[in-house]
């Protein structure tokens, strides 16, 4: 099964490092981060995990959890939460997901039907297209999914901006150009009329029929 944008994240029962869990019931009426890792104990995952856990107020800002998960087994993970301590000066706080069965990344389209049912014994390059970033919304559909090479560290900064122009989004009728931070202008969308868009956002710039900037919107 392929996921793309717009479609439900499955939902699953898993262990995790802070206990058992049900995936939607655990998102709850929040935003979601699921990022996946090809093996515990690989040197550009441990780095990212440990930036993750840094950013962890960032995401608490933007009432969205943060969930990495791996195909090794729990006990696994909590080994190697201290290596990432140590490189990184982050604990580790966010779950966890063990998935040695491999039930989870197949689920979730990381991993082909035929790549057994065992962690044990596969290397970080078998588990290659074990790097992918979610981003789940309240709604439980997936609003973002990006797949990472092996050799190529994750931007969480980015996924941070990606959150910010989603949740703005998601309540105005506007979009976010190429290179966007929060602050920048934003494009009214093709849905709202020019009458309608002097009333709601008090003017914009049209450079071209099919494009209009507007300040952002704070409320």
């Amino acid at each position: 099964m392929t996921l793309r944008i717009n479609d439900e994240a499955p939902d699953f029962a898993a262990e995790t490092t802070v206990g058992q869990i049900q995936f939607h019931d655990w998102i709850g009426d929040g935003w979601a981060v699921l990022f996946s890792h090809p093996k515990d104990f690989t040197p550009v995952c441990t780095t990212e995990l440990g930036y993750m856990a840094g950013l962890a107020g960032e995401f608490e800002k933007r009432n969205t959890k943060v969930i990495g998960i791996s195909v090794d087994p729990v006990e696994s993970h909590h080994a190697w939460k201290q290596d990432i301590r140590d490189v990184t000066g982050h604990a580790v706080d966010y779950p966890l997901i063990g998935d040695p069965e491999l039930k989870i990344a197949k689920l979730y389209d990381m991993l082909p039907a035929a790549a057994g049912d065992s962690a044990e014994g596969r290397t970080p390059a078998d588990n290659a297209t074990v790097r992918s970033v979610f981003v789940i919304g309240p709604d439980k559909k997936i609003k973002l999914s990006l797949t990472y090479p092996m050799t190529t560290g994750r931007n969480f900064d980015e996924i941070l901006r990606v959150i910010d122009s989603m949740q703005l989004t998601a309540v105005h009728k506007v979009a976010t150009p190429a290179q966007w931070r929060p602050g920048d202008d934003v494009i009214i969308t093709a849905a709202v009329s020019d009458d309608e868009a002097r009333a709601k956002f008090g003017g914009f710039e049209q450079p071209k029929p099919y494009l209009r900037y507007t300040k952002q919107p704070t409320e």
